[in-house]
């Protein structure tokens, strides 16, 4: 997979954090269901570093190009439900 980062102002999460969260066997992606994201073809994904930082992007994708869009670290809400998610 590879990385357009034209639209990326980095938050305080790094490029490589960001790729590696994507490299996380038990990280997963979701389709916001707002109306907004779904014409915008904007995709969420939760995910850990290799050092165990949540990490929580907005992207678009064509298949082979992951467009990132935002980053930020995961909040405890996001968190509890990375883990909960994990463990069924």
């Amino acid at each position: 997979m590879e990385f357009d980062w034209s639209l990326y102002k980095s938050m305080g999460v790094t490029q490589d954090e960001i790729a590696e969260s994507f490299e996380d066997p038990f990280s997963f992606r979701l389709l916001p269901d707002a109306n907004r994201f779904s014409t915008q073809n904007r995709f969420v994904s939760l995910g850990c570093t290799g050092e165990g930082k949540g990490v929580f992007v907005v992207y678009t994708s064509t298949g082979k190009l992951v467009r990132v869009v935002a980053a930020r670290y995961m909040t405890e809400e996001e968190a509890f439900f990375y883990e909960r998610r994990n463990q069924e």
